[in-house]
């Protein structure tokens, strides 16, 4: 039987509903509505993600959302996302933003209400609010569960940890810098 739905209770690959137990709630999201507390993250953003996870229906169609706002000097700090292309469109305020290409290239631009910037699938990139007042972008993705991975957050918090000497290494820091990181970054 070929169907144009395969709803999802989770992500790709776990068994489609059977349409007749399919409805409106398996498409629709009211999450991104709202703003985002940029005041409960040390980094002065938050994001919210419209995918799969909270929209059924957009199992193996491909495509997700997410929100985030940013406080006055808040960053969406470096991070990837391995699994999806991402395209940013500014709803107010204005975004420093940008990219690493695998040459180690910064490609950065600032953009403000209106316009877009494109991030490409795995490339580390992040933005920052360079305005004295609260910005906020939608992100469309290519992905119905793009992954993110915060580069601070993978090496600093991962369990088990990554080995001190490791880091030591990678960042040229001593043991005492390495667990300041870690105490700053740990969840409490």
């Amino acid at each position: 039987m070929i169907t144009s739905l395969c709803v999802s209770l989770r992500v790709n690959g776990f068994a489609c509903k059977p349409t007749a137990t399919v409805s409106e709630a398996d498409f629709s999201y009211a999450g991104l509505a709202t703003a985002g507390d940029t005041n409960s993250t040390v980094v002065g953003s938050k994001a919210s993600a419209a995918t799969v996870e909270k929209i059924p229906g957009l199992n193996t169609l491909g495509i997700s959302m997410a929100r985030v706002d940013y406080a006055p000097g808040g960053v969406n700090p470096p991070h990837t996302h391995s699994r999806a292309t991402g395209i940013a469109f500014v709803l107010e305020g204005t975004l420093e933003v940008g990219f690493i290409t695998t040459a180690n290239k910064l490609i950065s631009k600032t953009i403000s209400a209106g316009e877009v910037f494109v991030f490409p699938r795995g490339l580390v990139h992040f933005q920052r609010n360079t305005g004295t007042t609260p910005a906020a972008a939608l992100a469309a993705f290519n992905s119905q569960l793009p992954g993110t991975q915060s580069l601070a957050l993978t090496l600093f918090t991962a369990s088990p940890a990554v080995p001190e000497d490791v880091l030591e290494k990678a960042f040229q820091i001593g043991s005492n810098e390495v667990d300041k990181i870690k105490d700053r970054l740990h969840p409490k």
